[in-house]
């Protein structure tokens, strides 16, 4: 089994990366199948993170990615000491962050061919440090290999995205999805396929609803939310139930890694009771900044969540009105959104999708959750 067995439905990119692999090896000049900057693309649970760190494994595996051996099973775990792999937790990723790496990523390879550096959201360095990165991809090391992932093309400045390779993932199809969980998860076939149509394509997402039962609560909550849109009052107490109930999310899953991660770094500074260090009250108060960010991020990424569950409701609103009633994400709601489909037009259900998605867009630009959610379900009503 090969690393690149993990990415689902994207034959083509596996191609490029294997033949890029081949390339490596042999330290051809003669093909330019292998570059020092890649740039991969593709929607939310398309695999784009997997498939650069797939990538990454098999640049430092001896045999170029077996996925068993210890160079490939450490870079999975992100604790090779020849690759980097930038995760970010909060809004964005500063320049302080990136000079570090740009130091680090300077370093020749200690135990393998190549030095990879995997930063997974590209999109959210800031301009500072997306210019610091553009400094050093124009002026790559011998042996650093950079693998960057956004989700669009226009999400990367058009100087870094020129100076890299590009792979545009696809969304995989619900019959590989279903497929991957029966076969990796052993998850019952209905289930599987009802979760691999409810995710939108994500397969993070299909088996986190197929695994976890409050997730699947938590959905069904979201959808019952249209229905209960009466009037503007209404309107608006639907939208603060949304919000909170992500904010609820948030906090239960931040809560006790945020106390871990507080607990090891006053362990790191020597705590002796209450007092530190020299310099440890200083990083605690960092810390906390980080968390309050990923907190912020982990809400709006809930809410995104929620808004792409109601476009499911209203794409079969939509499909119901146009006389289908055979590809329903949410077959166990069918009788009310029959109900819900007689009560309005199709062109006024086109429009309830168009401002989920506005809505969408306009929380990735850091409008105000609640007053955006409030707007919404206005409309929605």
């Amino acid at each position: 089994m090969s690393v690149f067995s993990s990415l689902i439905d994207q034959t083509e990119v596996i191609k490029v990366l294997q033949e890029a692999v081949m390339a490596s090896r042999n330290n051809s000049d003669t093909t330019q199948a292998m570059t020092h900057a890649w740039l991969f693309t593709g929607p939310p649970g398309s695999g784009r993170s997997n498939a650069a760190v797939a990538f990454a494994a098999a640049l430092v595996c001896k045999e170029g990615g077996c996925s068993k051996c210890n160079d490939c099973m450490s870079t999975i775990t992100g604790s090779h000491a020849d690759v980097e792999l930038i995760k970010t937790e909060g809004l964005s990723i500063k320049i302080d962050e990136i000079r570090e790496l740009i130091s680090r990523a300077s370093w020749a390879p200690s135990v393998s061919n190549w030095r990879v550096v995997v930063i997974e959201d590209a999109d959210r360095l800031t301009d500072s440090a997306a210019n610091a990165l553009l400094k050093v991809i124009e002026e790559p090391g011998l042996r650093t290999v950079w693998l960057l992932c956004a989700p669009t093309l226009t999400d990367v400045l058009p100087t870094i995205r020129s100076r890299c390779r590009h792979l545009s993932l696809r969304t995989p199809s619900t019959k590989a999805i279903s497929n991957l969980l029966v076969t990796r998860d052993g998850v019952d076939p209905k289930v599987a396929d009802f979760v691999a149509r409810a995710s939108g394509g994500h397969i993070g997402r299909a088996r986190y609803l197929a695994t976890d039962a409050s997730a699947k609560e938590n959905r069904e909550n979201i959808l019952r939310l249209p229905f209960m849109l009466k009037d503007i009052a209404s309107a608006f107490t639907a939208a603060q139930v949304l919000v909170e109930s992500a904010k609820k999310e948030a906090l239960t899953d931040s809560e006790k890694k945020d106390e871990v991660e507080i607990s090891k770094l006053k362990q790191a500074w020597g705590s002796t009771g209450s007092k530190l260090v020299a310099g440890g009250s200083k990083a605690i108060k960092e810390l906390e900044k980080e968390q309050k960010s990923r907190s912020t991020r982990m809400v709006r990424d809930y809410l995104d969540r929620a808004l792409l569950d109601l476009a499911t409701l209203y794409r079969d609103i939509l499909l119901v009105q146009s006389g289908s009633t055979d590809s329903l994400i949410n077959q166990d709601l069918t009788d009310q959104i029959k109900k819900l489909a007689a009560s309005q037009s199709p062109e006024k259900t086109l429009k309830k999708i168009e401002a989920i998605l506005k809505a969408r867009i306009n929380l990735a630009q850091n409008a105000a959750p609640l007053l955006l959610i409030e707007a919404l379900m206005c409309e929605l009503r």
